[in-house]
């Protein structure tokens, strides 16, 4: 039972190491995107404001950008606006692979819709929408912190990791005490065959369960590696501004290990 328990609990956590193996990308700065605005936060301060129609605002002045500055910003923005979804939809759905997989478990051992189930089902409902908050994630806004991406899956190890363990041990309490309790009025002989039946039932579940998280964590993975080269490659781009606009000459949103190492 421990060693199933702590199958479902590890699921989510074991898909982030995409990032700890492939991403190698920081963003030094805090990136607020709205449907009309795309914003670069210093220590809660806007230092670079990136408007729809190629306005570009540092710490508050316009700054006055050529045709070929407009299109290398324009590149710059979209990219922007299409990663940051991107890293929000990953850390959401690695969460939410491992939810899945210990609900599915619980499920199937006290029975869908039963009392423990359906507290369960509230607990992890709960655990996402504050996960959706921490991004302050809505239809058409997102916020990223500054942050290492090759720590991303701190997310996972830090409050979730523990809160999850929390409701699993809390589950695997009362399974074992539904289990006790049903056993009770068996005889000896009965009582083993139950033991082995229970037993081969959370070995069953925790094959297929292996197959079908290790399935989903692979696709997540393959996301991710493509996540960081994207972010890679919009670093190129960011390097072109600071070289070609002065006033971005100081601006470094992303860094790669590349770069760190030069």
């Amino acid at each position: 039972m421990n060693k199933f328990s702590l199958l479902v609990c590890c699921s989510a956590f074991t898909i982030t190491s995409a990032f700890a193996e492939h991403c190698n990308v920081n963003f030094n700065y805090g990136v607020v995107i709205d449907p009309t605005h795309v914003r670069i936060l210093d220590h809660g301060q806007t230092y670079v404001q990136f408007n729809e129609n190629n306005q570009v605002f540092v710490r508050g002045r316009e700054i006055e950008l050529t045709e070929a500055h407009q299109q290398t910003v324009s590149t710059f923005v979209s990219g922007i606006r299409e990663q940051v979804p991107t890293i929000v939809s990953i850390a959401i759905e690695g969460v939410e692979i491992g939810l899945k997989a210990v609900n599915k478990v619980i499920g199937g051992l006290t029975g869908e819709n039963s009392a423990s189930h359906r507290k369960i089902q509230e607990n992890f409902d709960e655990m996402q929408m504050r996960l959706r908050k921490r991004f302050n994630h809505s239809d058409e806004s997102y916020y990223i912190a500054p942050q290492d991406f090759d720590e991303f899956d701190e997310i996972f190890t830090g409050e979730f990791e523990h809160e999850i363990e929390e409701i699993v041990s809390e589950s695997i309490g009362t399974i074992l005490v539904a289990v006790g309790e049903a056993m009770a009025n068996r005889d000896e002989e009965d009582i083993e065959q139950r033991v082995d039946t229970f037993d081969e039932r959370i070995q069953s579940m925790g094959t297929e369960l292996k197959l079908e998280v290790g399935d989903r964590a692979t696709q997540l993975e393959a996301k991710a590696e493509k996540f960081c080269l994207n972010l890679s490659q919009l670093d190129k781009v960011e390097t072109e501004m600071q070289l070609t606009i002065p006033a971005l000459s100081k601006f470094n949103l992303i860094t790669t290990s590349t770069q760190e190492h030069q």
